[in-house]
């Protein structure tokens, strides 16, 4: 028999324990970070979490991280992060993107490989630096540029110059929309949000309650996961400064940011763009202990879905919970605490009546009953993306250390954390709080 017999899981694979995950605070775009490039985010990350643990740099068998907007000089950001936090040169790492949930997607490649025995010790993480987006020429003036490159002769460059037009000039912006619908998700929010009979007063009470639980949290240190980062040129930043609970009479001010006049979905109900980064240490639930750590929680069971990128962009959650409760043989009664990303408050409260709701179940979803709604005394108790920020990259690992705080502070045993991504795209993960 194998001498890891006896830490196999249900599955007959390796048990994948959460050891510890950090973050730097998460800041509006144009602000601290503003000078700073992803892999610097991204390394402040590694260094934290370095410094959180103990963990010898080589005993990480690799890295991975999630991205969504990349900077085209450093593609493989994973790579550079990870030299720049001292880290061996011999230690592989790569990137992946796969929208809102690229960390998720960055953490449960790392549940894979040590599941699958490849590796003992992984560090995922995610980063975004919205501050500073690639901005292209148009494709007539890169295809001219490309040319000229190659052109030979002068008389060559010079034909081809004479035919650059002043709308070559004409720049390529990059838009939080979708390629296959040319949508943006804010639209898509605010249909969703009309689908499902979502009211501008919902949406606004909610977005209030995220900034007040997220203050509150803030206030009495229960975020734990944030670690400072001495910006260069600059002061240590120390919390994140998104969180700014407002009234509902200054919300009721604003004006609809996507769908005009009447559209629900406004700047102070939708997240805000953000940079940040996060990093998280998981590892075999038999090498975690064999070096004297206390893990957090198990990563127990995950499952990615995909739907309609256009009229259920965001209806993910709703899809993805029930698949996983299911994996995980539990019901929505034995989950203690619920961690959903909150692209907007209304995509939110659509999901939150979705979820709710047998016809939905019946008629979208082929099942014979709903799943049911989390309680929100059991919901996002400390804020959520729409106050705490969305490093679209990084915020999977922070759902999940969030999560495992949680448990471990109220004594809950089951934990499900959920995030919807643009291509209409959704990952949930079932983790258990470890009996400590």
């Amino acid at each position: 028999q194998p001498k890891t017999k006896k830490t196999l899981g249900k599955s007959g694979v390796k048990n994948v324990v959460v050891v510890e995950g950090v973050r730097i605070p998460f800041l509006q775009s144009g602000t601290s970070y503003a000078d700073l490039m992803p892999h610097d985010l991204a390394r402040a990350a590694l260094q934290g979490l370095l410094t959180r643990t103990s963990v010898p740099r080589d005993v990480v068998d690799y890295i991975v991280y999630g991205t969504v907007i990349q900077e085209v000089k450093t593609s493989n950001v994973a790579r550079e992060a990870a030299l720049g936090a001292g880290f061996s040169d011999k230690t592989p790492a790569h990137t992946v993107t796969m929208a809102c949930i690229s960390s998720n997607q960055a953490m449960t490649t790392g549940v894979g490989m040590i599941a699958a025995g490849q590796c003992d010790v992984v560090v995922a993480g995610g980063v975004e630096l919205m501050s500073d987006v690639p901005i292209r020429h148009s494709r007539k003036m890169r295809k001219t540029m490309l040319t000229l490159n190659r052109a030979k002769t002068l008389g060559q460059k010079l034909s081809l110059i004479s035919k650059i037009r002043p709308d070559y000039f004409a720049p390529e912006l990059p838009a939080v929309a979708e390629f296959s619908t040319s949508e943006t998700m804010g639209h898509s929010a605010d249909r969703l949000a009309a689908a499902f009979g979502v009211s501008r007063l919902e949406q606004d009470e909610y977005a209030l309650r995220s900034h007040t639980l997220a203050k509150k949290a803030q206030d009495e240190g229960l975020l734990q996961d944030v670690v400072p980062f001495k910006v260069p040129g600059k002061d240590t930043v120390t919390k994140d400064n998104g969180i700014r609970p407002s009234s509902m009479e200054q919300m009721g001010k604003l004006k609809p940011a996507f769908v005009k006049p009447y559209g629900t979905v406004t700047a102070a109900n939708s997240s805000f763009l953000t940079d940040g980064a996060s990093a998280i240490l998981i590892m075999s639930e038999e090498k975690a202990l064999a070096m004297g750590y206390k893990p957090k929680a198990y990563l127990r069971d995950f499952v990615y879905v995909s739907q309609d990128p256009k009229d259920q962009l965001l209806l993910g959650p709703t899809y993805a919970t029930p698949k996983v409760l299911e994996k995980a043989g539990l019901s929505l009664s034995d989950i203690d605490v619920f961690e959903f990303h909150e692209a907007f408050a209304g995509q939110i409260l659509a999901n939150l009546k979705a979820m709710d709701s047998d016809w939905f179940a019946q008629n979208y979803m082929g099942r014979k009953s709903k799943v049911g709604a989390p309680p929100l005394d059991k919901f996002n108790t400390w804020g959520g993306s729409l106050s705490l920020g969305h490093p679209f990259g990084a915020t999977g690992c922070r759902l999940v250390i969030t999560a495992a705080h949680r448990l471990k502070k109220e004594g809950g045993q089951f934990g499900l954390v959920a995030a919807c991504a643009a291509g209409g795209q959704v990952m949930v993960l079932c983790s258990r709080g470890f009996p400590w």
